[in-house]
């Protein structure tokens, strides 16, 4: 057919493709959106070692720094009737098996008795001075209740067991996972195999990589 001008009339092409097309890159978009969003979730999940906490000299610091590691977290205080037992054999487990497979992580508290009243100045005197503690010591915090730290908290949820007194443990993994409690009645002795069992995993799998 011939237009007024005397040429050919082109017909329009069918635009069916580009109607389906349209949708589908939409939904391709959503798709990928939902997925980048998934991951980013899955990334931001919680571990012991993704939180930031203030060390005993008052400077803020990222305990990823022990990622890959075996720690065991404890609320010290220097007036407890636990304080030397405690203090004497944790200060052997980082002897024996730190600091580069393990760490005692070390948090001093005075909810429980108000035995721990020092300043955190007086504190790692106390600790490096008496027991030669070469573990690393967090600044005095609050480890249960409303007012417990976001790091303490995530123990808490994570085993269900909440610090009741002085030197609770905490025994996390090298991926940041808690492992077990126990409460201040349980001697480090008594829980040693445990930690030495994932440091021992730690060295084997190290070994493989070689």
């Amino acid at each position: 057919m011939l237009d007024p001008e005397g040429s050919v009339e082109h017909q329009p092409a069918s635009s069916f493709p580009k109607v389906l097309l349209i949708p589908l890159a939409m939904l391709l978009a959503i798709a990928a959106l939902l997925l980048l969003a998934f991951s980013a979730t899955r990334q931001k999940e919680p571990d012991f070692y993704t939180f930031k906490v203030v060390n005993i000299r008052g400077k803020l610091v990222s305990l990823e720094k022990y990622r890959g590691s075996v720690s065991l977290v404890v609320n010290v205080a220097s007036e407890c009737g636990y304080t030397d037992s405690h203090y004497k054999a944790l200060q052997q487990l980082q002897r024996d098996l730190g600091p580069y497979h393990f760490n005692v992580l070390a948090f001093p508290c005075n909810q429980f008795g108000q035995q721990e009243p020092d300043t955190n100045k007086e504190i790692e005197s106390f600790a490096r001075k008496t027991y030669g503690a070469s573990f690393p010591m967090f600044s005095k915090i609050t480890v249960s209740g409303a007012g417990a730290i976001p790091a303490f908290k995530y123990l808490i949820e994570s085993t269900g067991e909440e610090p009741t007194w002085n030197f609770w443990k905490y025994l996390v993994d090298p991926n940041g996972k808690v492992v077990k409690a126990w409460d201040s009645t349980v001697s480090v002795e008594e829980i040693r195999p445990h930690i030495t069992e994932l440091v021992r995993k730690i060295i084997l799998k190290k070994k493989d990589e070689l």
